[in-house]
Order: structure tokens, then sequence, then C-alpha cells
């Protein structure tokens, strides 16, 4: 198990004190709104003329200026009008002083297309070259509008504008992707305190069975939204890992307290709870119920308590399910 990666560092990580952030709205990803998207989205570049592959632009792509040199209008080509992460590969290696953006634009575009492997080595090389100041202008000209969507969470998509969070938190789900956990949290240690990145941190330290990170890091959470809610739900399992059963059915109440919170969500909130107080019940020794003692011949003992344990065990379920979702008089 890996050491911690802030040291020291135990307080909440999800408050971003910032008035502007790299983020837009995350969202939940299920199985019919993905194809939903894709196929929305397929339509609405065909519309724009725009193939489909390349990399995602908040709008609009910027226009190029007219002044603008030979290397910047290579790199401009082949950051918005191709899907070829090859022609930015072949341009770092062209021009040195624009090598490490040439390999993180080439790494997002590779992740983009769900190249964990390639793209996590890609962005790393990118990282470690220092780029000169033409690069770094053209990064913030041209640059500010290109969108990485990033899987932060099982099924929670985030979308985040180019910036050091985006290339972190991209670079952190290929690392979870290639099996390199401890790499994946790690990664994210510097990063600014935000949802986004609380919930990769937090997503990469379950896993890593380092449950007492994430109830620190989480304390004080409530749901605003359905990445805290999601994030929520990871709180409750470490909570109920670590025994606190209590505390992890209050995370569970405030994961459904919130009325528009995503229905997947609410469904893993109530499924968590469900299993959590049966479990409870297990633990919990029952008075013992009064059958005969007289056992029918041919009968194994404890058959009739098994049934009595079963019914009782059947009416609770349907009484919470009724709860939750009965009509109103059941």
């Amino acid at each position: 198990m890996s050491e911690p990666s802030a040291p020291g560092v135990r307080g909440a990580i999800f408050g971003d004190p910032r008035d502007i952030t790299p983020f837009r709205n995350g969202h939940v990803r299920t199985s019919v709104g993905g194809l939903a998207e894709g196929l929305s989205g397929a339509i609405w570049g065909i519309l724009k003329g725009k193939a489909a592959g390349r990399i995602d632009v908040a709008g609009d792509a910027p226009r190029l200026k007219r002044l603008a040199g030979k290397t910047a209008k290579s790199v401009y080509d082949a950051v918005f009008t191709s899907t070829e992460p090859d022609r930015l590969i072949t341009l770092a290696r062209t021009y040195p002083g624009w090598a490490g953006l040439c390999y993180v634009i080439a790494g997002l575009l590779v992740y983009k297309h769900t190249g964990y492997l390639r793209a996590s080595e890609l962005l790393q090389r990118g990282l470690s070259i220092r780029i000169d100041d033409a690069a770094s202008q053209f990064s913030s000209s041209y640059l500010r509008r290109v969108v990485t969507r990033v899987e932060v969470a099982e099924r929670i998509d985030v979308p985040v504008l180019f910036s050091e969070e985006s290339v972190y938190l991209a670079l952190s789900h290929c690392f979870r992707e290639t099996g390199q956990t401890a790499e994946a949290l790690d990664i994210l240690a510097g990063l600014p305190p935000s949802l986004p990145s609380a919930l990769a941190r937090c997503t990469a330290a379950s896993a890593l069975e380092r449950h007492a990170d994430v109830v620190a890091w989480t304390e004080g959470l409530r749901n605003t939204d359905d990445l805290s809610a999601a994030l929520l739900l990871i709180r409750a399992q470490s909570l109920r890992v670590l025994g606190e059963r209590e505390a992890a059915q209050a995370a569970l109440v405030e994961v459904l307290r919130r009325k528009k919170t995503s229905l997947a969500l609410r469904n893993d909130a109530l499924t968590d709870r469900a299993l959590s107080m049966l479990e409870v019940r297990r633990r919990t020794p029952n008075p013992r119920p009064l059958v005969s003692k007289r056992v029918p011949r041919g009968r194994p003992e404890g058959t009739e308590l098994d049934a009595v344990d079963g019914i009782r065990k059947d009416i609770e379920v349907r009484r919470m399910w009724n709860k939750d979702f009965g009509e109103p008089g059941d």
C-alpha cells in the first residue's frame, strides 16, 4: 500500500475557492444516455462540418491570426483539423521548443480515443519537456477552448477546459485504467481542491483501501450536485468498511435528500442502504421465535426457524421498497 500522497494533509479536498474554474457540469453516464449523446454528437458534427474524432472545442475553434508564423500554422492545423495524433508527434520532433505542448495535445487526443496506455506515455513525456515562449503564447491564445471529457470516477464524466487539471486528471484516469492505481493517486496531489479532483483521488484511494483518507477528505460534504452525490457514495462505502455504520447511513441519507439527484445515484444509495440494513440485522441477535420443538420425521432441525427468518426479511425488504417506490397508500 502506498504512502499518503500529501503527507500531513488530512482535511477536506472538495471545496474549490476559485471564482472561475476550468470545469463544466459533470454528468452520470448511463448506457442509454451514452448512446444518445454519441448519436447527437455525430449529427452535430455533420451539421457543423466537423470530422468525428477531432479534439473537442467549446464553441467554434479560434481563428488563426494572419501574422502567425509557420510553426504556429502547422500546429494549429494539427490540433484543430486533424484526427491523427501522429501529426502532432511529428511536429514535436521537428520543433523541439514546441515538443512539450505537441506531446500533451497528442496525449489528450489519444485519450479521447480511449488509448489509455499510449495516452499516458504521451502525456508524461509532454509534461517532462519545457516549452519555449512562442509555444506558451500559442497555448494561451488558441487552446483555452479545448475541452477534455475526463472520467473522474466510475460512470462520472466531467468536461474540463485545457488546463493543468485537464492534463493531470486525464493522466490519472489513464493510470487507473492501466492498473497503476498508486500513481493515479499521487499524480493528483498537487491539484487545487475541487469536486472533480476529489472524486478522482477518492476513487483511487478507495481502490487502494485507504478508507481513512477518503473519510477525512470528504468530511462535511453535502449533496449539492451529482458530483458531490457520487463522492458521498464513495464516502459511505469507506465508512461501512471502517465499521462506522451510522455515519455511512447518514451519508446515504444525504445522497437521497436532494430530489434532483441522478436516478442512477439514488438507486445506488437505496441499494447500499438496504444491504447495510440487512447486514446489521444478520449481526444483531434476534429473540428466538416461539415454535414447536417437535421436528417432523425426515425434516432437518432449524427448517422452521429458517422459514420464519426468511419471511421476516422478505417483509422488511418489501416495506423499504414500498416506502421509496410504492404508490401513496401502499
